[in-house]
């Protein structure tokens, strides 16, 4: 880049360092072995969701970012965008917060202090939100 191209009118000023040092602490001390840990079991459990749900196409990820894909059918992968936001709509009134993601997946983003118990709940919820959606759409 040119010099004048990019700037940080507050980067490297004390409190940014400071906040990014915190970060880097508590990254070390175990949040990134909880991801790791957390994001499998997510991955494990949709996993499980792909035999009861018709619409589970793709499954993919890596620590805590996951990606669900929703299809009205596996063998041609048509993509199922309305599912998806049913899905997502039905999640949220029942108190979980989905990302949609490209034309038919969700994302699961949570934090890197997520518990076994919000993994747990969150997919209990995700399993009923997309089983709803499922049968309202004939699946």
């Amino acid at each position: 880049w040119k010099p004048g191209s990019h700037g940080s009118t507050f980067g490297g000023n004390p409190l940014a360092c400071a906040a990014a040092l915190a970060t880097i602490r508590l990254i070390e001390s175990g949040f990134m072995q909880n991801a790791a840990v957390m994001g499998q079991r997510m991955m494990d459990t949709l996993e499980d969701c792909r035999h009861r749900h018709p619409s589970v196409g793709d499954i993919r990820g890596k620590g805590l970012m996951v990606g669900i894909e929703l299809v009205m059918n596996r063998e041609t992968k048509e993509p199922a965008p309305r599912l998806r936001d049913d899905a997502v709509n039905k999640a949220f009134e029942r108190g979980l917060l989905l990302l949609g993601c490209g034309p038919n997946s969700i994302r699961f983003i949570p934090p890197l202090n997520v518990s076994k118990q919000h993994i747990d709940d969150a997919m209990e919820i995700f399993d009923e939100s997309l089983a709803l959606a499922e049968r309202e759409a004939g699946l």
